[in-house]
Parts: structure tokens; C-alpha cells; sequence
């Protein structure tokens, strides 16, 4: 089968709400897309793992984790266990200093990853740099 990440901007409109959906289905009907990557941080994060989580009622078979950049607080995990829910930690994070844990968070699902879908307007930030990288690699990249 094949896996899936996303990347935008921390900021997002509303409205790529329904054509998010969309193109999370079509990857899951029509190319085999049974794992899907999905950062923590911004609206676009939010926005995806909410409609994967929708999705999976309809298809059941898919693997949704949460890959995260940091350790979970023990305080946050006193308060919420959720917070461990479907969420992984990618190899070697615990080395790495905390100013560079998102990116290598991102190179880890590029690594990991078929396609990725994309929210990225301008061309600066750590969503467009993760795509640029994921473009190098020959991923294909879904803009939304």
C-alpha cells in the first residue's frame, strides 16, 4: 500500500476544507493510500487529521498517525491520555535540538511518504521548504 503526508501554512482558510476531503479520498480509492502522515502544529494540521479522522468511518482499514516533533509533556499526559493517541515520535528525534525538531520531523514523513498534499501559498516557510524537498525526492505533490 502507500502512505500519504501533509504540509501548509500554520494558517488557513476555511474554505480547502471540502477539496481537502476530496483529495484524501480520491488517494485512498483510486491509489491504494492506506497510511496517512499528519504533523501537530496550525490549522492546516487540524484541518487534515480532521478529515481523516471523518474518513475513517467510511474506511475503516486506514492508518492515521499523529507524528509529533516533541516529547509529550508527563503533565499533558496526566491531564489528557489522548494525547498519545495514534501518535508516533520519528527516529532519532530525541537527538535532535528542539530548533530543528520540526524539520526533521517533516523530512522523516517525506521519507516515509508516496504523496504529500499541500496547502503552501508563498514561498517561504517550513511547509514550503518540506514541499520543495518532497518535490526532489519524485513525490507527488497534491496542491490544494
Amino acid at each position: 500500500m502507500a502512505a500519504c503526508t501533509f504540509f501548509g501554512h500554520r494558517d488557513c482558510p476555511s474554505s480547502i476544507k471540502e477539496k481537502l476531503h476530496e483529495e484524501i479520498e480520491r488517494l485512498i480509492c483510486h491509489h491504494g493510500v492506506d497510511t496517512f502522515y499528519i504533523g501537530t502544529q496550525g490549522s492546516f494540521d487540524r484541518m487534515a487529521y480532521a478529515a481523516l479522522v471523518d474518513l475513517r468511518k467510511q474506511y475503516q482499514h486506514m492508518k492515521i498517525y499523529r507524528v509529533l516533533a516533541y516529547m509529550p509533556k508527563l503533565s499533558d499526559i496526566a491531564q489528557d491520555r489522548s494525547v498519545l493517541d495514534d501518535t508516533i515520535l520519528p527516529e532519532g528525534i530525541e537527538k535532535v535540538h528542539p530548533r530543528y525538531a520540526i524539520p526533521h520531523r517533516n523530512n522523516w514523513m517525506i521519507d516515509h511518504s508516496d504523496y504529500v498534499i499541500a496547502y503552501v501559498t508563498h514561498t517561504f516557510g517550513g511547509a514550503y521548504q518540506s514541499v520543495e524537498r518532497a518535490k526532489k525526492k519524485g513525490i507527488e505533490i497534491i496542491g490544494i
